[in-house]
Parts: C-alpha cells; sequence; structure tokens
C-alpha cells in the first residue's frame, strides 16, 4: 500500500479512537457513580459535568475533550498529510465523540473538541473564540448559547484571516454536527421555560438551567 494512503488511513481512524475516549462518562462515573448521559440535559459533555458533578469536574472534561479534537487534527498535521485529510480527521473526532465505539455509540453533541479542532487549524481563534464568548457570556449568563454563537466567528477567521475558502466552509459544516444533535435540547428548553424564549436564551445567573 502506498505510504501516503496509509498515513491518511491510520490519521483517520486514530482521530475516530481519540475521539471516542469518554471524559465526561468516565468523570461521571469515577466521581459520582453516575452514567452522565441518563441525568441532567443527558449529555455526555462538559456543560452537563459542570452542573451535575462539579465545576472543577467540568472544567476537566472541557479541557480533555477540547484536546481530542486539537491531538486528532494536530496527528494529521504531523503525519503530514493535505489540508483536507486534517479537516477530515476534525470530522472523524467529532463522529467518535458522538458515537464512540467505547460506549455502543451512544455518546455527546462533539462542541468542545470542535473548539481543539478549529484552533488547531486557526490559531486566531485561540484569542478571538474566547473572547466573544466572554462578552456573550456576561450578557447572556448561559455558557452553552455563549460558546455556541461564539463558533460563528470562526468561518471569518478562515476566510479573511487564514484567507481559505476551503477552512471557512469546513468551519460551517462541522460546527453543524454539534448543532444540528442540539436542536431537541432547545426544543426540550423551550418547553421548560413556559414556552419563553426569553428565559431560553437570558439566563438570571450560571447556575440558572432549563
Amino acid at each position: 500500500m502506498n505510504t501516503g494512503i496509509l498515513f491518511i488511513i491510520l490519521s483517520l481512524v486514530l482521530a475516530y479512537l481519540i475521539g471516542s475516549f469518554p471524559s465526561a462518562y468516565i468523570v461521571g462515573k469515577l466521581r459520582s457513580g453516575v452514567d452522565i448521559r441518563d441525568i441532567g440535559s443527558r449529555n455526555m459533555g462538559a456543560m452537563n459535568v459542570f452542573y451535575r458533578v462539579g465545576f472543577w469536574w467540568g472544567m476537566l472534561v472541557l479541557g480533555l475533550d477540547i484536546g481530542k479534537g486539537a491531538l486528532a487534527v494536530g496527528i494529521a498535521i504531523w503525519s503530514g498529510t493535505h489540508l483536507y485529510v486534517q479537516m477530515a480527521a476534525g470530522v472523524m473526532a467529532v463522529i467518535g465523540h458522538n458515537f464512540p465505539i467505547f460506549l455502543k455509540f451512544r455518546g455527546g453533541k462533539g462542541g468542545a473538541s470542535c473548539i481543539g479542532i478549529l484552533v488547531v487549524l486557526m490559531p486566531w481563534g485561540l484569542i478571538i473564540y474566547p473572547a466573544i464568548f466572554g462578552i456573550l457570556l456576561a450578557i447572556t449568563r448561559f455558557p452553552t448559547l455563549s460558546y455556541s454563537i461564539a463558533f460563528l466567528a470562526f468561518p471569518f477567521i478562515g476566510a479573511f484571516l487564514n484567507h481559505s475558502l476551503a477552512l471557512a466552509v469546513f468551519s460551517i459544516v462541522l460546527i453543524l454536527l454539534p448543532g444540528l444533535r442540539y436542536i431537541p435540547r432547545i426544543v426540550e428548553m423551550y418547553h421548560k421555560a413556559g414556552g419563553r424564549w426569553k428565559h431560553v436564551l437570558m439566563r438570571r445567573g450560571l447556575k440558572d438551567r432549563l
């Protein structure tokens, strides 16, 4: 087999396996003896751990999940693969998080992993993304909404700072992966808020959760 093709295959397989590492599930089990997928928002992600296990445990999961995305793309870059393969590795990492082989393909949404993927491919995001997130969080007091909207910076970073249409399009496609999976949760919050979008979008405090 051609060495280049072998590196591509290995990069994509490793990206999926890295993405499959169930950090939120492991922390939930070890710290509280719970399956994080069965409590709270039932999402295997950092925010559910924040609310149901503890702030610093949530921070640990956030760091690990961001790291998964960064590592998956980093390996593809280190392997000398083309940009398109690096982007494919990012997609595979998110797929791994969403459908982890270690948990019978029942995982989370992959938002945090998207941060790591996009920041590695577009380092300007390391400055711009947190700044936008911080501003939005101060306004909405809703972390999930804030980091979701902040993702919209990446298409512009790709187009105008990296001068790459491919990265701009890729960032849109990538953030749709967790975004589409989050729609049922939005509907759930809307009903819990009594049909009031203001409460869905603007929270009374960081602990206010629907």
